[in-house]
């Protein structure tokens, strides 16, 4: 696509990942995000309206019904939104010759491996929100020909709640904070996943990716972590998962082995320690 400016469409524009890429844009690249309020993508006829409109080179679905918990109490919105909303927009894209990268995650597993796991891995999501995003990729692979599906972990960012922002609030306000220790994944920065995607749909190396920072530990090493970076003193005590019951059963172990990346020659997300120091840093600039 030499010399020709490539048009991105992100979905969930106003997400943590959506809200980081849609400042993204470069001279040889232009992200046009679109929030629910502007492309409600349960809509089929607003999802090929759009998309005929723009005629991006590639559709980023960042977008997505990710309220673990309250999804056990609510299935139907979240496969209306995951599962439903991922096939209008495979719909839409391949219809208008788009490529489509659909941003999955690390809870399509069960959770129960001790060893990364690897692309071809069995799926067998334990949560309503695993299985309506795991819905989404399967609709996905058969409704269009030029996907890609990424799946990723752990995610926070400088944009809406996540991890990181939580224990920088609690860590100023108490003394210690107890952080489950027998959880094990990569935690993953949007700057870092937002660089990868747009990278990525600029090849054609179809197919499914496990995207997150390199490294793993568990949440009790991340807050540790977070609080050593940011030079506060707050203690951090572990706990079991058992004392902290959720609706939404949670993987033990989603650390993912990213062989796709490898295997197609990209470049590697950087090692999660070092992308929190930058994160970090970039909170203290504003």
């Amino acid at each position: 696509m030499s010399g020709t400016k490539l048009t991105l469409l992100v979905t969930g524009a106003n997400g943590q990942l959506g809200q980081e890429m849609v400042r993204m844009s470069s001279d040889q690249v232009k992200i046009v995000g679109y929030s629910r309020q502007q492309m409600d993508v349960t809509n089929l006829a607003q999802c090929r309206e759009v998309i005929a409109a723009l005629r991006p080179d590639a559709v980023i679905h960042a977008g997505a019904y990710t309220a673990v918990d309250k999804a056990e109490s609510e299935p139907d919105e979240a496969y209306k939104v995951n599962a439903s909303g991922t096939r209008n927009l495979a719909l839409a894209a391949r219809e208008h010759g788009a490529k489509l990268c659909y941003v999955s995650t690390d809870y399509v597993f069960d959770g129960m491996g001790t060893s990364p796991y690897n692309e071809f891995d069995n799926t067998n999501p334990q949560s309503i929100y695993g299985k309506s995003k795991r819905a989404g990729e399967v609709l996905l692979q058969s409704l269009h020909d030029s996907y890609f599906i990424v799946r990723t972990s752990w995610v926070y960012g400088k944009y809406g709640n996540n991890f990181v922002k939580t224990m920088l609030k609690l860590g100023a306000e108490r003394d210690s904070v107890t952080v489950v220790h027998d959880q094990v994944g990569s935690p993953t920065y949007t700057y870092d996943l937002g660089r990868f995607l747009i990278d990525l749909v600029q090849t054609e190396a179809y197919g499914v990716y496990h995207a997150s920072n390199t490294g793993t530990c568990t949440w009790y090493e991340f807050a540790q972590a977070i609080f050593e970076e940011s030079g506060m003193s707050t203690k951090t005590e572990p706990c079991t998962t058992e004392q902290f019951p959720r609706p939404a059963p949670r993987p033990r172990y989603s650390v993912m082995d990213h062989s796709a990346i490898r295997q197609n020659g990209l470049t590697d997300l950087p090692p999660w320690r070092e992308a929190l120091r930058v994160f970090l840093q970039e909170l203290k600039d504003e």
